[in-house]
């Protein structure tokens, strides 16, 4: 399946503008293709705001979002890709969301004996105990109800 980041980001930015507030996506600058003003990044983050009142020209697809804005009166163009965005939320009132980590293009070429590989070192490093297998079996046994006469 494709990514759904896309789908979600254009979501949010939709009904942060439908509720007339300013959307601001959390940027991270380091990841591979990103083209931001520099001078602005802080530990390798920029906020930017996407209102359209902002960003001139703002495209948003599946890829990647671009647009033209002026920082400190010096116009550049921002190019964005999707898997850069780190947040998106609504100045006013923070309402928004944080996506999990950054997507990083070659995630998209794992093969699938890859992602299972992987899937089992992750299910290996977790070390089940005796004490933690008996838990949940207590819980079971013992319910959480009353009888009310």
């Amino acid at each position: 399946m494709t990514s759904n980041r896309p789908y979600l980001l254009r979501a949010f930015y939709d009904w942060i503008v439908d509720n007339q507030c300013t959307p601001h996506i959390v940027v991270d600058a380091e990841f591979p293709a990103v083209e931001v003003p520099r001078q602005f990044v802080q530990q390798g983050q920029i906020v930017l705001n996407v209102s359209p009142s902002a960003a001139a020209n703002f495209l948003m697809d599946n890829d990647a979002l671009s647009f033209n804005a002026r920082f400190s009166g010096q116009p550049m163009q921002v190019y964005v890709p999707i898997g850069a965005v780190l947040a998106i939320y609504a100045r006013e009132n923070g309402e928004g969301t944080i996506f999990s980590e950054p997507e990083h293009p070659q995630d998209d070429m794992l093969s699938e004996d890859d992602t299972q590989t992987q899937a089992e070192e992750r299910e290996g490093s977790v070390e089940v105990t005796s004490a933690d297998k008996e838990t949940p079996e207590k819980a079971k046994k013992t319910s959480h109800l009353r009888v009310i006469k």
